[in-house]
């Protein structure tokens, strides 16, 4: 299956239908309102700012389309989903597009109003659903008769994986193999030939075959390892998906099944694919927005931290980010050159390796503020855990394995855990904290990121950062 060229054909598919759309409601615009201000439909249809709207009106539909969240997934689509997401986005898009284009050309008549835009509404709606529902239908009926499907590779090769082998080709899965885990004292369910390798060789495995998710189904014996296994299965950029059963303490996330199978897609956040999408337009509009508008400050701050003491004005240290991804961090420095010296070392409150200036930055988290370009390149979030050396991840996750799950979400300038916690001078504490970012990820939404970055200004405000 070809994920890019299926939203292409979404995509194209919805303009072509907006672009009717908008030239059959021009037809009726002018039957009503413009044939008054006209001398022909010919000279409205060719009248400037009729032509524009031809042009963009369908282009922002696409946009609308977009940050709906419609072509993140373009397979495995609910026809019921499809309908009632449909129904929504051309609601509120109808809505933006009349307040906007429509309402200021109209005439005093609020029942010509109601005409219109219900004539635009059901214009719309009727059309880019059935368009949709072809394109639907057809992907479908491909899927279960098996003419498409996406590849995957079982990780396992015990009765988990013989199992779920199953009910995956039943659900229009291709099974491209099984991977041993290093478990190798259990005897293997499946057939030898079936086997494509260990896991340490999985990523010549991947390189062999056209792989479009891992499933994860070690035996019952082996769950103890499945945190460090799924870590190591992170940097290869698949979608990962656990067999598991509910309320399955391990995982410490609720358990959904995927077209009736008991798995959990590990790479997902409980963000909708909306939020998603608002999501990453906020980080890049506001993160380009604070880089142009406070360049006076970077300046200012460069400065301050230049005439401070010796040393670079930045400080970059390499992080672990978006699913176990290495990225490097850039701060303001607040220590003294000669820090790092001393190894990966926690800030305590009154550590002397700090700057007097530094401490001023620390105090106001100003100090964080150069991460704006790890957003706006896609290292990091504006609102998600903080990202942490892999010197420290190693140790927490002996106490706290599921950490890893934070992996899921891009890390963030701020997080709940630096709100209601602050910095972590230990091992330990970091745990502490680490309560609050896994309450975020269970609790995911605009909303909440919202509340933190207010909670985040007030500190900043305040200088209740240290």
């Amino acid at each position: 299956m070809n994920k890019r060229r299926q939203i292409v054909v979404y995509i194209l598919t919805d303009f072509i239908i907006a672009s009717i759309v908008w030239l059959l409601f021009n037809l009726y615009r002018y039957r009503e309102v413009a044939q008054y201000q006209f001398d022909s439909m010919s000279d409205f249809l060719l009248f400037f700012q009729v032509l524009k709207g031809q042009i963009l009106i369908p282009l922002c539909w696409l946009i609308i389309y977009f940050i709906s969240g419609y072509y993140n997934k373009p397979f495995w689509k609910s026809r019921i989903g499809e309908f009632f997401s449909t129904f929504i986005t051309v609601m509120v898009g109808c809505v933006i597009i009349f307040f906007t284009v429509l309402l200021n050309e109209l005439p005093d008549s609020f029942h010509l109003y109601y005409k219109l835009f219900f004539f635009l509404f059901t214009l719309q709606f009727v059309l880019t659903y059935m368009g949709r529902s072809v394109i639907t239908n057809y992907t479908l009926r491909k899927l279960w008769r098996h003419e498409w499907f996406e590849n995957v590779i079982v990780i396992g090769t015990g009765l988990n994986a013989h199992k779920i082998s199953g009910d995956l080709y039943k659900s229009g899965y291709r099974i491209a193999g099984f991977v041993r885990d290093h478990q190798n004292d259990i005897a293997p369910v499946v057939k030898p030939d079936e086997i494509l390798g260990t896991i340490d060789c999985l990523k010549n495995i991947l390189d062999n075959h056209n792989v479009d998710a891992l499933v994860l189904a070690v035996d019952d014996g082996n769950k103890r390892n499945i945190m460090p296994l799924l870590y190591s299965l992170y940097h290869y950029e698949k979608p990962i998906k656990i067999m598991a059963e509910k309320n399955d303490f391990l995982f410490n996330i609720k358990v959904k099944t995927i077209h009736g199978i008991p798995l959990v897609n590990v790479t997902e956040n409980n963000f909708s694919e909306f939020e998603k999408n608002v999501k990453w337009l906020m980080d890049k509009i506001i993160s380009t927005g604070v880089l142009i508008l406070f360049s006076p400050l970077y300046a200012y701050l460069s400065l301050r931290v230049k005439i401070d003491s010796k040393g670079p004005v930045f400080f970059k240290q390499e992080r672990i980010g978006y699913r176990g991804k290495p990225f490097m961090i850039y701060k303001f420095r607040t220590m003294y050159v000669d820090a790092a010296e001393q190894g990966p070392l926690l800030t305590a409150r009154d550590d002397k390796r700090v700057t007097s200036f530094g401490r001023y930055l620390r105090k106001y988290r100003l100090d964080e503020i150069p991460q704006f370009w790890n957003v706006l390149k896609g290292d990091m979030s504006l609102v998600g855990p903080r990202p942490e050396q892999r010197y420290y991840i190693e140790r927490i996750v002996r106490k706290a394995p599921y950490y890893y799950l934070l992996h899921n979400v891009r890390p963030g300038i701020t997080s709940w855990g630096m709100v209601k916690y602050g910095y972590a001078e230990t091992v330990d504490k970091m745990i502490e904290r680490l309560n609050y970012d896994i309450l975020y990820y269970e609790n995911m939404s605009l909303i909440l990121d919202m509340t933190i970055l207010i909670y985040t200004i007030k500190i900043v405000f305040t200088g209740k950062g240290v």
